[in-house]
């Protein structure tokens, strides 16, 4: 797919990214012209994206291609160069005291590492964000968090524990709960399946489409996982050139790009299409 005539009918390929025209969804995170540099070295330039309400979207991308640091300048943990980044209708420059702390509840954000804090237990990290942005008292917080918990698929006795006391893939779940204590409209999940063996990290794959559904949640993924792209993507964005082109799997399976192409047909890329 290399010009607008090669793309889907009532679509057309705009700097790189697909766009749809008419069919009414939402824009819950739009990003218009975006730089991200460090002193001279320039990451991202030009960048627009959409993200629509209620779509699972993967950011893939080569080493170097800045995955994790376009997530950060999103959720403002970046400075940003030049553009525009608007978050449910709101653009994030300028926005500051209760605006932002009103604006950041409607997020949630999992690091690639957890990022739990190691010296409380599961449950008080998740209490954490409610602190911050709710005035509750302690026994509603506890019971909120407990029910995070659950909705993860940890046991009961999960919030008890610390960090350390669990395994890679229950820490992974325990920073997800955190991530959903303030029932975010959208989140954000860095590497999610990283460091998961396979099974483990299909029944992530599994969890996330489940919260999809039952919560109305809208996600963005960074992931290198291409079975993870499979089995719960709507679309795909891929940082090339220090932009991003976005379509769906059969899209960049037919996109006309040296890496788009080792990556999606490479021998990974054939094995996770054939278990798709």
């Amino acid at each position: 797919m290399s010009a607008d005539e090669d793309a889907p009918a009532g679509r057309t390929l705009e700097g790189g990214q697909l766009v749809d025209h008419g069919d009414g969804r939402e824009v819950v995170l739009k990003l218009r012209d975006v730089r991200t540099q460090f002193g001279d070295h320039v990451i991202h330039n030009k960048l627009d994206l959409d993200v629509f309400r209620g779509e699972v979207i993967g950011l893939v991308g080569g080493s170097g291609t800045g995955k994790s640091v376009l997530l950060r300048t999103v959720i403002g943990l970046n400075p940003l160069a030049r553009g525009s980044i608007e978050i449910l209708g709101q653009n994030t420059r300028g926005v500051h005291g209760k605006a932002e702390q009103r604006l950041l509840a409607h997020i949630g954000v999992q690091f690639q590492d957890g990022a739990l804090f190691s010296s409380l237990t599961v449950a008080d990290n998740i209490i954490v964000p409610i602190r911050e942005h709710a005035e509750l008292d302690e026994p509603f917080m506890q019971a909120i968090a407990a029910l995070k918990v659950a909705l993860v698929g940890l046991p009961p006795d999960t919030g008890d524990k610390k960090p350390s006391e669990l395994s890679g893939g229950m820490r992974k779940r325990a920073s997800l709960a955190r991530a959903l204590a303030l029932d975010p409209e959208l989140l954000f999940l860095d590497e999610p399946t990283a460091g998961l063996d396979p099974i483990g990290a299909a029944h992530y794959d599994e969890l996330i489409g489940q919260l999809r559904q039952s919560l109305g949640l809208t996600v963005l993924m960074v992931t290198h996982d291409l079975d993870s792209l499979h089995a719960v993507c709507d679309r795909i964005a891929v940082l090339l050139d220090k932009r991003v082109v976005v379509g769906t799997m059969e899209e960049m399976l037919a996109y006309d790009h040296p890496w788009v192409r080792e990556y999606f047909h490479g021998p990974r890329g054939r094995a996770a299409l054939k278990q798709a």
